[in-house]
């Protein structure tokens, strides 16, 4: 009877860790209230205010751009992925941070104990508990770097490349379309791509190595 009690108490528990976020801003079509709200935490501990870069975590929108890149996947990593946020929001009730709220869910908890936090995930004789940290961090890293802003800051900016007109564009039509809407002629063929930089590239060597071929 007591393990009974225990696990509804357990239960109820978890509940109430559950309720209680704030609506988001914006609106997401994959994640909830509570992945929003960790997400834009851990994004604002990883990612602090630095004058090397043009944006912090904070101003980078990282919930949106998790949001987006799980409605590409299958829904099992999508599950997965999402069952990962939810094990480092929840996971202070069995590895808790020190000090005063240190049980606390994750979003909740003061920039001090959140970054504790995750550097005991990073340095956890645990191995699981490292590969979870570091997944964490490879999805808001790829959302935190790929950013516009960030990009020009690092030099990394995407090239503007026109897509060139080859020989079978004069073959065939675009997809369900007849043979009449090709629109090409030989006088169309491109002979030298257009590889420009967008704008903000930075590096000598990365436009060195683009005049190159």
């Amino acid at each position: 009877m007591s393990i009974v009690v225990a696990i509804l108490v357990i239960g109820l528990f978890g509940l109430h860790r559950l309720r209680g976020y704030p609506r988001p801003k914006e609106s997401y079509v994959v994640i909830n209230a509570g992945e929003a709200a960790f997400l834009a935490k851990a994004a604002e501990t990883l990612f602090p205010e630095t004058p090397q870069m043009a944006r912090s975590g904070s101003e980078v929108d990282l919930p949106g751009y998790a949001d987006g890149y799980l409605q590409t996947l299958p829904s099992r990593q999508r599950n997965l992925i999402r069952a990962l946020f939810m094990l480092f929001e929840q996971g202070t009730l069995f590895f808790p941070a020190r000090g005063v709220g240190g049980f606390r869910r994750f979003s909740a908890m003061s920039p001090a104990q959140r970054a504790s936090v995750l550097e005991a995930w990073d340095q956890s004789r645990l191995h699981l508990r490292r590969v979870a940290i570091t997944a964490l961090k490879a999805l808001l890293i790829m959302g935190y770097f790929g950013h516009r802003e960030n990009l020009e800051r690092l030099g990394l900016t995407p090239f503007e490349i026109e897509s060139p007109v080859c020989e079978a564009d004069l073959l065939y039509p675009p997809i369900g379309e007849a043979r009449s809407a090709i629109a090409y002629t030989e006088a169309d063929l491109t002979r030298e791509p257009n590889v420009a930089p967008l704008r903000g590239l930075e590096s000598p060597g990365a436009v060195e190595a683009v005049e190159k071929g």
